[in-house]
């Protein structure tokens, strides 16, 4: 992040934002409200700060830094998580704020603001998108200790062997465990329940499924690389 300004709508009205921001995020950060959305297109799964160690939840795109298999041209055909959305925008004391560096903003994209000087719906769906996130992030990581607290939260093992003999093992990455979760006392599944927890696990535990398809789309992309 470089240096950021306040957003503003005299000093930004030719500022234009790229929607189509997606190429090279392979994995990308959602929080509690998007595991639903995101669950349809996209394995969800767990990892760890590198600086902090706190866990957090994330939607996979690609199998490899860098790449997104999902993305044409950069955009997405399914959800579009929050952090994508708000990419180059920041909160700072409370206000917007952002780093006109960032590669987001380029001249062929979408205007911030429309010829009023009132914000355009581009520029709102950031808008929801950094409220979400405001108040996401925190809830999404009490839900996360609650998991740990009840041990829930293990290593996953994925190796994926492809046509071209290579092999891929993803590595730093934790998945709710189903069957810790049913091995729970009554009172405490009660209580991840009441407090819609369990759909939470439950629609992580089932986003997996879509890295066979991650797979699939990275061995047809080498074929196809090679005809």
């Amino acid at each position: 992040m470089g240096r950021l300004e306040f957003l503003d709508h005299t000093t930004h009205a030719n500022l234009r934002l790229d929607t189509h921001n997606a190429a090279n995020r392979n994995f990308v950060q959602i929080v509690a409200t998007e595991f639903l959305p995101a669950m349809h297109d996209y394995p969800i799964l767990f990892t760890k700060d590198p600086e902090s160690g706190a866990f957090y939840a994330g939607a996979v795109m690609g199998l490899e830094p860098g790449q997104n298999l999902l993305a044409n041209d950069g955009s997405l055909p399914g959800y579009r998580p929050a952090d994508l959305v708000r990419q180059g925008f920041f909160l700072s004391d409370g206000k917007i704020a952002i780093d006109p560096d960032e590669l987001v903003f380029a001249a062929d994209g979408e205007p911030l603001f429309d010829a009023a000087g009132q914000p355009s719906e581009t520029l709102k769906r950031v808008q929801r998108a950094m409220h979400m996130l405001h108040h996401g992030l925190p809830e999404t990581c009490a839900i996360i200790d609650r998991f740990l607290a009840h041990h829930l939260i293990e290593p996953i093992d994925i190796t994926l062997d492809f046509d071209d003999g290579d092999r891929l093992r993803l590595e730093g990455l934790y998945s709710v465990s189903l069957d810790s979760l049913h091995a729970l006392p009554d009172d405490a599944a009660l209580d991840l329940f009441r407090r819609g927890d369990l759909q939470i696990a439950y629609a992580q535990a089932a986003s997996i499924q879509h890295i066979r398809r991650l797979a699939r789309m990275r061995n047809d992309r080498l074929f196809a690389s090679l005809t």
